[in-house]
């Protein structure tokens, strides 16, 4: 019988990870690397080394691969770069993501394209892609059982709630929602679980506009039973429960970290 401790480990696994150089990816990526994970980060370029320095302080191993989710050509290039260079991926955290803010009747059309590019349609590339490598590989016997990886979206309360003026978003987050059960349905039986974790309010430059906004912001904080705004380091222990075997029977789940907002 595992060790809570050991079924919490990520010893001896590689992480890829987008959207990783600040936030909320990047408070999650150095939870993997604390438990254990190297880290392949995937970057727009290489001028912000400060998560892989954060990762490299923590004693693990961590890589920049340049790619622009904005060009599906670009994603669709970057796993078998990696694979080339002899990785092995054991968990995918998709956590890049872009917003744009418009009344729905003026959006515009390249704004909406933008969104559904970087936010639902790189994100499927990436799944596709790695999930493919991981159905190749031969399975780990994982404490919980036979296991082959772990793959973790970052979905959002707009996968449940429309917003407002942002109808892009909330569309891109639903169908992230629903990819992620989707994926689950067909490969949880084979060793590879599936799951999302939803931000919920939280204090980072994307919600800038929000908390600018001090009417709506009170009437947001007012509103969240936690009686705070979330913090990325909030997002420490899900992400890790979710990479490791600790959740080897959780598959197609979008779990909320919100301080209870959805429950209102």
């Amino acid at each position: 019988m595992a060790t809570v401790q050991e079924l919490f480990s990520l010893k001896g696994q590689t992480a890829l990870v987008t959207g990783g150089t600040r936030g909320i990816g990047q408070a999650m990526a150095l939870a993997l690397a604390e438990a254990g994970a190297d880290i392949l980060l995937v970057q727009r370029d290489t001028s912000n080394p400060s998560t892989k320095n954060a990762i490299e302080a923590l004693g693990r191993r961590a890589q920049i691969y340049t790619c622009d989710l904005s060009s599906n050509e670009s994603v669709s290039s970057l796993i078998p770069t990696i694979l080339k260079d002899g990785h092995k991926v054991h968990i995918l955290l998709n956590c890049g993501g872009i917003q744009r803010r418009h009344p729905a009747h003026q959006f515009p059309d390249d704004d909406w394209q933008a969104v559904l590019q970087v936010n639902l349609t790189s994100v499927f590339t990436l799944c596709r892609d790695v999930g493919a490598h991981m159905l190749s590989s031969e399975p780990s016997l994982a404490p919980s059982g036979t296991r082959r990886g772990s793959i973790i979206n970052v979905a959002s309360l707009l996968s449940f709630q429309g917003g407002i003026t942002v109808p892009a978003y909330a569309a891109s987050k639903g169908g992230v929602a629903q990819l992620t059960k989707a994926l689950s349905n067909e490969w949880a039986s084979k060793g590879i679980n599936v799951n999302a974790i939803a931000p919920g309010y939280i204090a980072t430059e994307m919600n800038t506009a929000l908390i600018n906004d001090e009417e709506r912001a009170k009437s947001i904080l007012a509103r969240i039973p936690a009686g705070r705004w979330g913090s990325p380091e909030d997002f420490k222990g899900a992400v890790v429960w979710l990479a490791s075997p600790a959740s080897a029977y959780v598959s197609g789940e979008v779990v909320t970290v919100d301080g209870g907002w959805m429950g209102r």
